[in-house]
């Protein structure tokens, strides 16, 4: 009776654990059920949502419709713009740099503008500053050389300035009209629910939220096609401000060597004569 007594005490000891555990177990598998029919049940709604861009398109009218349109082409032209002047930024980027590592060279400026890029703006601004110092001679005296090349240089930058303004001002319009063009499909889309509404006489939660739903979709998408126009052109303004100083800082040094090379050949002049 002892060891019956005393195997039962310690079944005893041990039979509060057992249960405790056994709950803890039961919690843990009912919390796992709960989360994943947390998990699972939005999946189900998304699958049988019957509201969305689809249904925009499909129900909106040809109004909706031309808004829609309108969104996608303005986007399309936004990241079309941002994209090939990003191109066209890091192009002339390496081409500024081409020409300044060839103002390091000992040779004339004629023979330093034919080593950069048939296509490089810079060869440009150096052919037009030598045309300009050539026709300088038949000036007679009335304008200071210095002044002439200074205004060629002048024009030529501010000429590749604007091919670097090119395109922005679509951005600037996009990213200032594209969240009104998304606000009227917005309210546009408010009015038709309204009114299908009224005229179904069928006020419920679940006949309203659908459809306003839906007209929301088109601020949304209004914001989605404004923001990376906005992002897009206050980057590219700021690396052209910068290249813009870099070329100006090129064209001070071209100044400088076309006057010094044409004070070299005054002087070799000077020196061939008096021999």
């Amino acid at each position: 009776m002892s060891r019956n007594a005393h195997a039962l005490h310690r079944t005893s000891r041990w039979l509060p654990f057992s249960l405790l555990l056994l709950c803890l177990l039961v919690g843990s598998l009912a919390q796992a059920q709960t989360g994943a029919a947390a998990i699972l049940a939005p999946a189900a709604e998304a699958v049988s949502n019957p509201y969305g861009l689809r249904s925009v398109w499909a129900q909106g009218d040809w109004v909706a419709r031309v808004t829609l349109l309108l969104l996608a082409f303005m986007s399309l032209l936004s990241w079309y713009f941002i994209i090939a002047k990003w191109l066209a930024q890091r192009q002339l980027n390496a081409q500024l740099q081409a020409a300044n590592s060839s103002f390091t060279r000992n040779e004339t400026l004629q023979q330093r503008s034919e080593a950069m890029g048939a296509q490089s703006p810079f060869r440009y601004m150096v052919m037009s500053a030598l045309a300009a110092r050539r026709r300088h001679d038949s000036l007679a005296g009335q304008v200071e050389l210095g002044n002439w090349l200074s205004q060629d240089i002048v024009h030529s930058v501010s000429t590749l300035q604007m091919r670097t303004q090119e395109g922005l001002s679509v951005l600037a319009t996009v990213g200032a009209t594209a969240p009104f063009v998304g606000l009227f499909g917005t309210v546009w889309g408010i009015y038709n629910a309204l009114v299908t509404i009224g005229v179904s006489g069928q006020a419920s939660i679940d006949k309203v939220a659908g459809p306003v739903g839906e007209a929301l979709i088109m601020t949304a998408l209004g914001l989605a096609v404004a923001v990376p126009a906005v992002l897009g052109y206050n980057a590219l303004v700021r690396r052209n401000r910068v290249t813009l100083h870099a070329v100006k800082s090129f064209s001070s040094e071209l100044h400088t060597q076309l006057l010094v090379e044409m004070d070299k050949k005054e002087r070799q002049a000077s020196t061939h004569r008096e021999g």
